[in-house]
């Protein structure tokens, strides 16, 4: 009879090392979690802001009149890296290309 007994009490039990990796796989799926909602959230519209800056800066052309540095002017000659923007007649400043804000 205490063997019956014994033995029902042990049906509801659940085994230890059953019950760590239930945990273990809990923790995995909730670190994916954390890092996807990082990724959607924070990484990938970060990377798209990046791309559609990297595209405005490589639409500047002559004549573009850009804003940088706080300073509006018309672009006279682009390089590489810089730009040559006239911000007043006959007054011609060398700029980098990541100081421009807008290209209009």
């Amino acid at each position: 009879m205490n063997q019956a007994i014994e033995a029902g009490q042990n049906l509801g039990a659940v085994n230890p090392v059953m019950q760590q990796q239930a945990n273990t796989w809990t923790m995995v799926i909730y670190c994916l979690f954390v890092v996807a909602i990082l990724y959607f959230f924070m990484i990938r519209p970060s990377k798209k802001r990046m791309a559609e800056y990297q595209k405005m800066l490589d639409s500047i052309k002559v004549g573009s009149r850009v804003l940088a540095a706080g300073i509006y002017g018309t672009v006279k000659k682009v390089n590489e890296k810089t730009i040559d923007v006239e911000i007043a007649k006959g007054v011609v400043v060398e700029m980098n290309k990541n100081a421009v804000a807008n290209v209009e």
